[in-house]
């Protein structure tokens, strides 16, 4: 498994100086989440800084993922605009190497879970064949973030009906959800191809904060063993979540996580 993190440019896209601590890291890629409300095209137009980058620092990019947005209208149909930022990201991905792209699908209140489902097939199937076009897998991601196929029964219903659609996991979506993150990754970990690694503190019932991965409360050894056992080789992504932890503490949080995670995996 390669090691990696969520890449945070602030207000530069690209910032040279995120390439260099990720190197000094020792980390091997990027992932960039470019989320409701950013303009795909604003990272696409910097395609040509972006690869000067990767090469200057010998880095690849992990993958490439858009939460939060309306895939389907309130009618039940594809949204077009989204759609196609979403292929445009795809042919990206193509382009800069990165064979991972992230996703997901909000769910419409006044339509039944069968349009629902139904139409995030739809959707998926859009973006599998592009997906299919340019080498890339489609993964959705498992937060709860304007997205219902998080978790079973719904993987079950829509992963089942399609075999190329594929998982980003997080195990912290899982626990903070009451679920059973290693139940989840022994029944789907064939199916994932992408994994975050963000820390998760729950007290009094209640989720208190989101530490450095290792001070917290998962298992990472029998989450990372039970990605072994299901074939897993992907990449884990560290994604710096914590309220606490940020500044110099943040630093000194990442830096044990990276030396923490590279002992658990081989």
């Amino acid at each position: 498994m390669k090691l990696g993190i969520i890449a945070n440019f602030n207000q530069e896209i690209f910032c040279e100086e995120v390439f260099r601590s990720t190197k000094e890291k020792e980390l091997e890629f990027l992932e960039f989440c470019i989320n409701v409300g950013n303009d795909v095209n604003a990272y696409i137009n910097e395609t040509s800084k972006l690869q000067v980058y990767l090469n200057k620092y010998s880095l690849k990019v992990g993958s490439v993922g858009r939460w939060g947005t309306n895939r389907i209208l309130e009618d039940g149909s594809i949204n077009p605009i989204e759609l196609e930022a979403e292929k445009s990201l795809i042919r990206w991905c193509h382009e800069i190497g990165c064979d991972v792209y992230v996703t997901g699908c909000n769910y419409v209140d006044d339509l039944s879970l069968y349009e629902n489902c139904t139409g995030a097939i739809r959707y998926f199937e859009e973006l599998i064949a592009c997906g299919k076009e340019n080498g890339v897998k489609i993964a959705v991601y498992n937060c709860r973030w304007n997205n219902f196929v998080h978790s079973d029964p719904t993987w079950s219903i829509i992963l089942g009906h399609l075999p190329d659609l594929y998982i980003k996991y997080d195990t912290s979506h899982s626990v903070y959800d009451k679920g059973d993150y290693l139940l989840e990754t022994k029944k789907w970990g064939h199916r994932f191809a992408h994994a975050h690694i963000k820390g998760s503190l729950i007290i009094g019932g209640e989720r208190y904060d989101d530490p450095p991965a290792g001070l917290d409360q998962i298992n990472w050894g029998a989450f990372i063993s039970t990605l072994y056992r299901a074939g897993y080789d992907g990449n884990l992504s560290i994604e710096p979540h914590s309220a606490t932890w940020k500044g110099e503490l943040g630093e000194k949080g990442l830096n044990y996580t990276i030396r923490y995670m590279k002992n658990l995996t081989v």
